[in-house]
């Protein structure tokens, strides 16, 4: 698969599908994602980063970036703590590859050996790619193998590793992440609610490869997962940019890890999402989208209803970015006690629409 990024920071297992998918408007693919149709049968239109975005990834960049790079030192160390020299990162498609980079990164600099960083394809209700893990286990034992991530919002994707592993023997299905606020994995930098730059922009900081996609007429039995490569942004590609400015702020003594968390209501993210969407009376919990990052996806990307913002932290900095977002979207923001997130995103229904 071609992408902007090194063949020595990753190896991208998915089959490229340039020119053989129609990419579709925001509307009209949140209609059809509403109707039942699956988002990985589609592929939404990417554009050149407007100057709205490239202002909020920006302001984002250098707010975030030393948090973000404390939070992948500390992931490293772990990493390193649990698995020595024999690991193998497996980072997925697409959120998690400049997160496996700069963990590949952070360890060849502060334990001076070189990791192998592949990347594949998961998908929320279709699973994960399973001629992709193959693959890799010809090459390299299950026990050595850590899957990578961004982000964990509510946990979807977590669930459906959990679910696909267990036909692996001695494949572990914890998901190694810079941000952990909904508190479900032991391998993370960070269980506060962050915002991760990359989350702001789409292909332009991701190698320009789309998400991932899945449909049977185009992906055959044996064939990796497919994404296609968006040469025509290449004059607009930060996905190095990014990289380096976090890797700048790189820090190799010992990270200290934060305090653990105490949740006094909701043990867990995905508890709280489910009583958000209770509560505005949203059966499909989907349409809640839950942290900084993913709440910022759904103004720049999705057709958004409304915003939550904790009410302890709405005069924030941090927030400030989120917040003229909002208003330029005419999207309605209100101040709600958030436990796990500092914001919430919900996108609108459209079936009915």
């Amino acid at each position: 698969m071609r992408s902007s990024y090194n063949i020595n920071d990753v190896e991208l297992l998915l089959k490229d599908i340039t020119g053989l998918v129609e990419p579709q408007p925001t509307e009209e693919r949140e209609k059809l994602i509403q109707q039942g149709k699956h988002y990985s049968e589609m592929l939404p239109i990417e554009y050149v980063p407007t100057e709205k975005y490239m202002q909020i990834y920006e302001e984002s960049l250098q707010q975030f970036a030393k948090v973000n790079a404390k939070a992948i030192g500390i992931l490293s160390d772990k990493i390193i703590s649990q698995k020595g020299k024999d690991v193998v990162l497996v980072s997925l498609a697409r959120a998690g590859i400049p997160a496996g980079i700069l963990i590949k990164r952070y360890i060849q600099k502060k334990y001076n050996f070189e990791v192998k960083h592949y990347s594949i394809s998961i998908i929320r209700g279709r699973g994960i790619d399973k001629n992709a893990i193959n693959y890799i286990l010809k090459r390299y034992k299950a026990n050595q193998i850590v899957f990578v991530d961004g982000w964990i919002g509510k946990g979807a994707i977590l669930k459906e590793l959990k679910k696909d592993v267990l036909e692996f023997e001695g494949l572990s299905s914890e998901l190694a992440v810079i941000a952990d606020p909904a508190g479900v994995s032991s391998l993370y930098g960070t269980r506060e609610d962050i915002l991760i730059p990359s989350s702001c922009l789409n292909s332009t900081v991701s190698g320009l490869i789309s998400r991932t996609f899945l449909r049977e007429d185009i992906i055959k039995k044996n064939d990796f997962h497919g994404a296609v490569y968006y040469e025509n942004l290449k004059n607009s590609d930060l996905s190095y940019e990014f990289i380096e400015a976090i890797e700048k702020e790189f820090v190799f003594s010992d990270c200290v890890q934060e305090k653990e968390i105490i949740y006094n209501k909701y043990r867990y993210g995905k508890d709280e999402v489910e009583a958000i969407a209770k509560e505005y009376g949203i059966d499909d919990i989907n349409l809640v989208k839950p942290g900084i990052g993913e709440t910022t996806r759904v103004l720049l990307r999705r057709v958004p209803w409304k915003i939550l913002i904790d009410e302890k932290v709405k005069d924030e900095p941090e927030l400030s970015a989120l917040k003229r977002l909002a208003k330029e979207k005419n999207v309605p923001v209100e101040f709600h006690p958030l436990e796990h997130y500092k914001a919430c995103g919900i996108i609108k229904k459209l079936a009915d629409a």
